[in-house]
């Protein structure tokens, strides 16, 4: 079905994955907490909040203040926003610390991001884990959403893993938030074939989401042994699960964290991409979409953020 897609229409979709992504950061990020369990919240009990959100989110608001403003990623302006609005103490990394300090005392943005990793550059899952408002923004076009994930992930990864990571988020998101639009959610498998046919076939990345395509109905443990939960903190490593998860349980938020909770691994990271995947699609404070306690529980988001979700 062709259709038209408002700005107004695109920022209530993009705020709604900000909600989702945020809110599982945020959530997630209290699993590092010596003597939480996973179990506490399978068994309805939740961390005291507030929940502080991570890099994460810091990240994605910036993003979405990008789209807000001129409806598009111009890849100088957010690698200035990102450099000078990052605060170390919300968990980047010293990859990402090191790039976003070269940017911010004037090294252009493709010289600090080709620097990291002894010239390799980065294929870290810093681009997949803000992107998903960015593919919701674009639920028209699984392309655009392509191309301007690339924009958005090339300031700080210029590791082809890292950028495929970001790109197969924003399509997932896409995908999504078409559905949201068509009332008709697409069945898993058919939402990571798409995904993974924006993807380089020689990439990890690509093989990482057909793998997990074929685990579509496995055991979540099973998956993660397969395909892995973001320990090593790689694209690589992170979105096929990601992807897997969000595809199961497109239509059930608060399964979805749980599920990335459960996992172990880069819990915050996971579930912010889960959650934005999945919010894209279920919205916020809609039978199965963010609950509304949940997003209370959640720390504000930073006052320079025009259109809070």
């Amino acid at each position: 079905m062709t259709f038209t897609l408002f700005p107004d229409t695109r920022l209530t979709l993009a705020r709604d994955a900000l909600a989702g992504l945020s809110v599982g950061d945020a959530l997630g990020s209290q699993f590092f907490v010596p003597g939480r369990r996973p179990a506490d919240l399978a068994e309805g009990r939740l961390p005291a909040p507030p929940w502080e959100w991570t890099d994460d989110t810091e990240m994605a608001c910036s993003v979405v203040a990008e789209l807000a403003s001129a409806g598009r990623i111009d890849r100088d302006r957010l690698a200035l926003a990102f450099a000078e609005r990052c605060e170390p103490y919300r968990g980047y990394g010293p990859g990402a610390v090191t790039v976003l300090r070269l940017i911010r005392t004037g090294t252009p943005w493709p010289v600090a991001a080709a620097s990291a990793f002894d010239g390799q550059g980065s294929c870290g899952n810093g681009a997949a884990m803000r992107v998903a408002p960015l593919g919701a923004w674009h639920a028209d076009s699984t392309r655009r959403a392509a191309d301007q994930a690339r924009a958005c992930a090339e300031v700080t990864h210029a590791h082809p893993e890292g950028i495929a990571g970001a790109v197969a988020v924003a399509v997932a998101a896409s995908l999504a938030a078409r559905a949201r639009l068509d009332g008709d959610r697409p069945e898993p498998a058919r939402l990571l074939t798409a995904v993974a046919g924006a993807l380089d076939p020689a990439g990890e990345v690509h093989r990482g989401v057909r793998r997990a395509a074929a685990l579509l109905g496995r055991p979540a443990v099973e998956v993660v042994d397969a395909v892995g939960n973001g320990s090593r903190v790689t694209a690589q490593d992170t979105v096929p699960f990601t992807l897997w998860v969000a595809a199961t349980m497109l239509s059930d938020y608060p399964a979805a964290i749980r599920a990335c909770v459960e996992a172990g691994g880069d819990v915050d990271t996971t579930a912010a991409i889960v959650g934005g995947v999945v919010a894209a699609y279920a919205g916020v404070g809609t039978p199965g979409g963010v609950p509304e306690g949940w997003l209370t529980a959640r720390e504000p988001l930073p006052g320079w953020l025009t259109a809070p979700a």
